[in-house]
């Protein structure tokens, strides 16, 4: 039977008295006078009561806190007591932790089946009603990942073991594709329906994409099994495929992204020649691009020995359902996409951008038109996306030295939640070039860090379309920095200058269908034993384990005289790392289950085979009110301090003070900086101390600026992010700019760009970073002034520089 340590805190609790203030400020009436936090671990396995204290003692810090190992202690006065954790199968990295520090402490590890789950217990006490309490439980727990329990406060709290018990019929499926046309748009647009009718999730697919998967089956003979069609709509996604940029537009063939990003980055590096003239500086005006367009983060020219990557994504409509999650999942995606540039960089820095709604902002919005699933509120979106930044990158030991906030209304609905990483890497290593990777046939398919669960199930395809009542649960995921950190340790300080693999990506959208298939490519082709893969709970089917992109996750092409070595090195780091197939020249992308072939799909039609949409552009005309009499009349000083009140001018230093910016000892200037402690528009650190070179981050928006002309928003939000680079010493000769779009009416990209330059300062030379952004969005934290209050301190801090 499960067992339950409590551990609470015996000084000053400050979690208890951030859960008072915050309650306390959103029910101004009630009569709550006091809290408590308890920690509670639940551990479900056959330990002795011996071994059970022995594991609260290790969980226990003995000067702060004490245990309990039987009734859970109900702090005087407490009236209330309210439970919350995690829904089975989401992940718990606390509760992980947990389990690692128990098996430690008992010297020996969990069997299967047995496991440890976390939770906390919040004790209110005053004169509180059950419908007082219960409102202020919803506050604390978001539905779609938590549970909560609100109960009288009392010894004998019922435990609670949330483990996964599923029943999924373990086999492929055939789906059958001879049907009408209202059928083929229902599957593309809600998924393969099940034997009792209900749909297993958006596969994002147009009736014309259909069509030609129906057509290309047609050929074959045969339908295609449900792991066959969950594959390629993954493939073809538009998160994966980024279809609106690509396809024609107009009279424009090869699409904008062919003709003016690609194009202008290809005519730039050619006039920019591929060496500096003689007599220059290596840093000079040369082409200093490496990598552009074809691997998961760009890179250039550090100094002699070293590249700089960058990549910036966003993660937008998971953040909405769940912002912690949404956040987290983004930073440490784009930590892995830097381990998996070329053969692994090192993180050496986080960037963050947050465009939301004023947190204040009280207007309730819902998923669904019977208006049954509302959306959190935006202050819960604020601190939740604040929070999942932080988690993922600190914790991973990743510095983050720089973002931004935009508030406006129209962020209320979905936010844009930006995560980037800077990477470094040498340029060779025992004579390869680390910046060149390529899978060969025969090679293992290693798949290496956490395991497959349902958490991420759909979440590329959910990403390609509207968030709607039909947006599934399963797209939220938690990411793991602990783990992750471990792998990054794994990899960048021991495998890969050993030569263990020979090419890597992470799992990122699309789980392993993606990440295998594309390694695939180099060599032509591979098969998977999908039941080989490691996973967090029995009773997955083949498709699930196939797509799902739980976290922490990278695959590798090893070598099969390598693997031994690489395998010592990941179990000596804690990592699980498990062959999972081969690659091979067939040109074929197989996957098999249990010895049987379920799975067998052409590799040019997997990639290349979706249908080309011939889009069609429509002017749109705004008109925009000019203000009135009465408000251009408005004293100068009214209008400046109403300006100084307005979240998008007040400061941000809230954020930026839960942000560690001084890990890895790197930082060179700080988020905040002058005498007011004023946010940052760049930020320098130097990634190697024996070097002078530093790179440096800024960043420009003008989202606003899209009601009125979309090409000058793009280009003033470049034109800051430029100046606020030169502004810290860069030049223009070194520049590289980085962009990620978000396709919304109120949206804009985000861009980083570099240089590099000699220094004003003597005997140096830095890297500038620049990051234009032209989507954002910020939330709150419950523990820091609301925006009124950090508006007050902007004006004051203003008033006294002017």
């Amino acid at each position: 039977m499960a067992k339950r340590i409590t551990v609470l805190s015996t000084v000053d609790d400050a979690r208890a008295k951030g859960y008072l203030r915050t309650l306390s400020g959103l029910f101004p009436k009630t009569k709550l006078n006091d809290a408590s936090v308890a920690l509670a671990y639940t551990v479900d396995a056959n330990l002795s009561t011996q071994q059970l204290r022995k594991a609260a003692e290790r969980l226990t810090h003995p000067v702060t806190e004490r245990f309990s190992l039987s009734k859970v202690p109900v702090p005087d006065g407490a009236t209330w007591a309210i439970e919350v954790g995690f829904l089975p199968g989401v992940t718990d990295n606390v509760g992980r932790t947990a389990e690692e520090t128990i098996a430690d402490a008992i010297g020996r590890k969990f069997k299967r089946g047995e496991a440890v789950f976390s939770s906390f217990i919040l004790f209110l006490s005053g004169s509180l009603t059950r419908k007082e309490a219960e409102a202020m439980s919803r506050e604390l727990y978001n539905p779609l990942i938590e549970r909560a329990s609100v109960l009288p406060a009392r010894k004998d709290i019922p435990v609670v073991v949330p483990k996964v018990h599923l029943h999924e019929d373990q086999r492929a499926e055939e789906v059958d594709l001879d049907v009408a046309d209202d059928e083929l748009t229902k599957i593309g647009k809600h998924g393969i329906a099940d034997k009792d009718g209900t749909r297993r999730g958006p596969l994002a697919l147009s009736l014309a994409a259909m069509k030609v998967i129906q057509a290309h089956f047609r050929t074959l003979k045969r339908n295609p099994t449900d792991i066959e069609l969950e594959s390629l709509a993954q493939t073809w996604s538009e998160h994966c495929k980024h279809t609106i940029f690509a396809d024609p537009l107009d009279g424009i063939k090869e699409g904008i992204y062919r003709r003016y990003i690609k194009g202008a980055t290809e005519k730039i590096r050619k006039q920019k020649g591929k060496k500096p003239a003689k007599g220059k500086a290596s840093d000079g005006p040369g082409d200093f691009c490496v990598s552009v367009f074809k691997d998961n983060s760009g890179g250039i020219v550090f100094d002699d020995k070293y590249l700089i990557t960058h990549k910036v994504e966003t993660h937008n409509s998971p953040s909405a359902l769940d912002p912690f999650g949404g956040a987290i999942t983004g930073i440490v995606g784009v930590n892995r996409d830097c381990l998996g540039f070329g053969l692994g960089a090192r993180p050496v820095a986080n960037v963050y951008g947050f465009c939301v709604a004023d947190p204040d902002d009280r207007t309730v919005l819902y998923r669904d038109k019977e208006k049954t699933q509302p959306l959190l509120p935006a202050r819960r979106i604020l601190e939740g996306v604040v929070k999942g930044i932080n988690h993922g990158g600190n914790q991973s030991g990743i510095p983050t030295p720089l973002g931004f906030l935009a508030v406006d209304p129209r962020y209320r609905g979905k936010p844009l939640v930006f995560a980037g990483t800077v990477g470094l890497l040498p340029r060779t290593v025992l004579g390869k070039k680390m910046y060149q990777k390529k899978a060969n046939a025969e090679d293992y398919v290693v798949m290496a860090g956490g395991r497959v669960g349902l958490d991420g199930i759909h979440g590329a395809t959910f990403s390609s379309e509207s968030l709607s009542s039909g947006s599934p649960a399963t797209a939220v995921q938690i990411g793991d920095p602990i783990t992750q950190k471990k792998m990054s340790d794994a990899i960048v300080r021991e495998a890969r200058d050993r030569g263990l693999y020979s090419s890597i990506t992470d799992n990122g959208a699309g789980g392993i269908s993606c990440s295998v298939a594309e390694m695939a490519k180099e060599c032509g082709g591979c098969i998977v034993d999908i039941e080989k893969v490691p996973v967090k709970y029995q009773g997955l089917s083949p498709w699930q384990i196939w797509i799902s992109e739980s976290q922490e996750r990278m695959t590798l092409a090893v070598p099969k005289k390598k693997w031994k070595e690489l395998k010592k090195i990941f179990d000596r780091h804690g990592v699980e790392a498990t062959v999972i197939g081969r690659f091979t020249d067939s040109s074929r992308c197989v996957v098999k289950w249990k010895g049987k072939k379920i799975m067998d799909i052409e590799m040019g039609f997997l990639h290349d085979g979706r249908p080309v949409g011939m889009q069609v552009s429509r002017k749109v005309v705004r008109k925009n009110r000019e203000p009135s009499a009465s408000a251009r009349k408005k004293p100068l000083g009214t209008a400046l301090l109403s300006l100084l009140s307005r979240p998008n001018i007040a400061s941000t230093s809230f954020i930026a003070q839960q942000y560690d910016h001084e890990v890895q000892g790197s930082s060179v200037t700080k988020p905040l900086q002058g005498r007011g402690g004023v946010n940052a528009d760049a930020g320098v650190i130097r990634p190697l101390p024996h070097s002078p070179k530093s790179v440096v981050l800024s960043h420009g928006y003008a989202p606003w600026y899209s009601d009125i002309d979309t090409y000058a928003m793009a280009a003033a939000s470049i034109d800051t992010a430029i100046r606020n680079a030169v502004c810290a010493g860069a030049s223009l000769d070194y520049l590289a700019i980085l962009d990620n779009f978000c396709r919304r009416r109120f949206s804009f990209p985000l861009s980083a760009s570099w240089t590099m330059r000699p220094s004003r300062r003597p005997l140096t030379s830095r890297w500038r970073v620049t990051a234009s952004t032209f989507w954002a969005r910020p939330t709150t934290s419950s523990v820091h002034p609301s925006i009124s209050q950090r508006s007050v301190r902007s004006e004051m801090l203003c008033r006294k520089s002017m």
